[in-house]
């Protein structure tokens, strides 16, 4: 069991019987009373957020998530489809599992499948993948007018994102998939 002062952005907590990932953390001490622990925690078995105050003697229960290595396949009917390399064991996650991990995700992408109560809840994508551009306007000389200017493009898998000036069609460049922004030449 963890007390107020021991729960940290990302930890994992039971609450209501589903795991929660707290996404924010502000302890705060009211007056003559005890110190309340303000939090906004997602619900990783739907996605949902909510905001909850949890009062300074409540004791939460952190729990631990299996991760294991799997493969992506394809997508058909909304579905998402992966392989564990080794045992070839196939399961499904649902589009609502996956979220806007989709747009990353190319036959073969090795990624990572969270577990809870041996029920697949999440995918975890590599934190840098290199992708081809597939469509982007010709970047024009001198029509900048800071150094950060940006246009967009469309990357190998379909989605679409922002790029500086200078990249071209067919070029490879490196996407952080946490935040979907740009890093790097390849």
């Amino acid at each position: 069991m963890l007390s107020l002062n021991e729960l940290k952005v990302g930890s994992i907590i039971k609450f209501e019987e589903k795991p929660f990932e707290v996404l924010w953390a502000e302890h705060t001490k009211v007056g003559r009373g005890g110190a309340i622990l303000r939090t906004k925690i997602r619900n990783l078995t739907d996605g949902s957020t909510i905001d909850k105050t949890f009062k300074g003697n409540d004791k939460l229960e952190q729990i631990f998530l299996e991760q294991k290595p799997y493969q992506y396949l394809y997508c058909e009917n909304h579905e998402f489809y992966f392989m564990h390399p080794e045992s070839f064991e196939q399961i499904a996650l649902s589009k609502n599992y996956v979220g806007d991990k989709s747009k990353f995700l190319r036959e073969g992408t090795e990624v990572e499948i969270v577990f809870y109560e041996n029920n697949p809840i999440s995918l975890i994508l590599p934190i840098k993948m290199e992708f081809e551009i597939t469509y982007t306007e010709p970047g024009l000389r001198g029509d900048t007018k800071s150094s950060t200017a940006l246009k967009s493009a469309q990357i190998d898998t379909g989605a679409e994102i922002k790029v500086p000036l200078f990249i071209e069609k067919g070029e490879k460049i490196i996407i952080d998939t946490r935040s979907g922004k740009y890093v790097e030449r390849a």
